[in-house]
C-alpha cells in the first residue's frame, strides 16, 4: 500500500509537494479544477523542476474542458521535465464541469476521448473527433525536447460508477476512485473494472494495474476520539465534499442521497433552496476540499466523517490500510483540509508510511 497526496493546485505552494517527496509519499496528484485553484499543468511544471523521485501527474485532468491533443501535449511536456515519473489521471469533470454549471462529459464521449488519447501519449497517430469532423493527428515535432514520449506515461482513469470504471478497465493502466474506505467495496470495484476489460477483449493483470482511492487520514492521539475538533479541522472538507457531490446528483439527476446523509438531508437542502438558481453551481462547491463554510459546520457529524475518511490511532490506521491492500487497493491519496495540510503530511510521514 502506497500513500499519495492529492494537491489543490497552488502555484505559490510547490513546497507542499517537495515536503511530500521528503516524507515518502509515492505520488502527487495535482487537481484540475479551473474555477477553484491554480492551473494544474503550470503547477506540475514547477513541481517537476523541484523534485526528483516523487511520481507527478494530474489528479485528475478534465476531458470535458481540454481536447485530447491539448492534454497529451501538456502531460508530455511535464514528462520532458520529469521523465519516468509522470502519469496522466483523467476524468470527466465531476467538480470542474459542475462548478461551471454543466454536467460531466457523457460516457460515450469519454470513451471516444480515451481511445484518442491513449496512442497520443505514445507519440502515435490517433483519430481526433472535433466539430463534427474526424482527423488523423499526431505530435509532428517531438524532437529537441519539446515533449517526451520515450518514457511511458501511464494513464489512470477516474471512475465514480459502473460505466466509468468499465472504461478504466477498457483503456487505462489504472483506476482512480473515491470509494468508502472499506475493504469489502474493492471486490465490487474490481469486478466492474475487469468486466470492462473483458468486454474490450483486453487481458488485464491485477499486478500491473494501479488502483487508487481518494480520502484523507486523521491520526488520533491517545485518548482522542473522532468527535475531537481537530478531526473536523483536518478532515471536514473531505467529508463535506461528499455532501456537495450528493447534492449535485440530486439537483441534476434526481438521485436520492446515500443513507449516511439521512439525518442532515432535509436541513441541508432547505438551506440552499432559496439561493439564486442561476448561480447555485457556484455556491455548492464553495470551499471545496479545502475548508468548510461556517453555515455547513453543523452538518459535519462523526458518522459522516467516519463514512468518508480514515480516522483512528496510528495502529488502527495501519491495520485498516493493510486490509485495504489485501483487498486489492494499491494506493490511497489523501486530501486534508488546506490550513493544516503540512501538519497532516508530517504526521502520516512519521507515523504511517514507514510501517506500510
Amino acid at each position: 500500500m502506497d500513500i499519495g497526496v492529492c494537491v489543490a493546485s497552488h502555484i505559490q505552494d510547490i513546497d507542499y509537494i517537495v515536503s511530500a517527496e521528503k516524507l515518502g509519499f509515492s505520488h502527487a496528484w495535482i487537481a484540475d479544477s479551473h474555477m477553484l485553484w491554480s492551473d494544474c499543468y503550470a503547477t506540475l511544471a514547477l513541481a517537476a523542476d523541484r523534485t526528483s523521485t516523487i511520481n507527478l501527474g494530474t489528479g485528475v485532468s478534465v476531458s470535458g474542458t481540454r481536447p485530447a491533443p491539448v492534454t497529451a501535449a501538456s502531460i508530455a511536456t511535464i514528462n520532458a521535465i520529469a521523465p519516468g515519473r509522470t502519469f496522466l489521471g483523467l476524468g470527466t469533470g465531476n467538480t470542474a464541469m459542475r462548478i461551471m454549471g454543466h454536467k460531466p462529459q457523457r460516457i460515450a464521449e469519454f470513451d471516444q476521448y480515451l481511445a484518442t488519447i491513449r496512442p497520443l501519449l505514445r507519440g502515435e497517430e490517433a483519430d481526433h473527433f472535433f466539430d463534427g469532423q474526424v482527423s488523423p493527428i499526431r505530435h509532428i515535432m517531438p524532437d529537441k525536447g519539446f515533449v517526451n514520449f520515450d518514457d511511458p506515461i501511464p494513464l489512470y482513469v477516474s471512475g465514480f460508477g459502473p460505466k466509468s470504471l468499465a472504461l478504466a478497465g477498457k483503456h487505462a493502466d489504472g483506476a482512480v476512485m473515491s470509494i468508502p474506505p472499506d475493504a469489502q467495496v474493492m471486490d465490487r470495484t474490481w469486478d466492474l473494472i475487469e468486466r470492462g476489460a473483458v468486454e474490450a477483449g483486453r487481458d488485464l493483470n491485477r499486478d500491473d494495474y494501479l488502483t487508487c482511492s481518494l480520502t484523507t487520514i486523521v491520526i488520533l492521539d491517545d485518548g482522542e476520539t473522532i468527535e475531537s475538533p481537530r478531526v473536523k479541522a483536518e478532515a471536514g472538507a473531505m467529508a463535506m465534499a461528499s455532501v456537495h457531490y450528493s447534492y449535485d446528483q440530486y439537483r441534476q439527476l434526481g438521485r436520492a442521497p446515500g443513507s449516511k446523509l439521512n439525518d442532515i438531508w432535509d436541513e441541508y437542502t432547505a438551506m440552499l433552496e432559496d439561493y439564486d438558481p442561476e448561480r447555485i453551481h457556484q455556491r455548492i462547491h464553495a470551499g471545496h476540499n479545502c475548508w468548510v463554510l461556517p453555515e455547513e459546520e453543523r452538518f459535519l457529524s462523526p458518522e459522516l466523517i467516519d463514512a468518508t475518511c480514515i480516522v483512528g490511532t496510528a495502529e488502527q490506521i495501519i491495520d485498516r490500510l493493510h486490509a485495504l491492500g489485501e483487498s486489492g487497493l494499491d494506493q490511497l491519496m489523501i486530501l486534508p483540509n488546506f490550513d493544516p495540510r503540512y501538519e497532516v503530511l508530517e504526521r502520516i510521514g512519521e507515523k504511517i508510511i514507514p510501517y506500510l
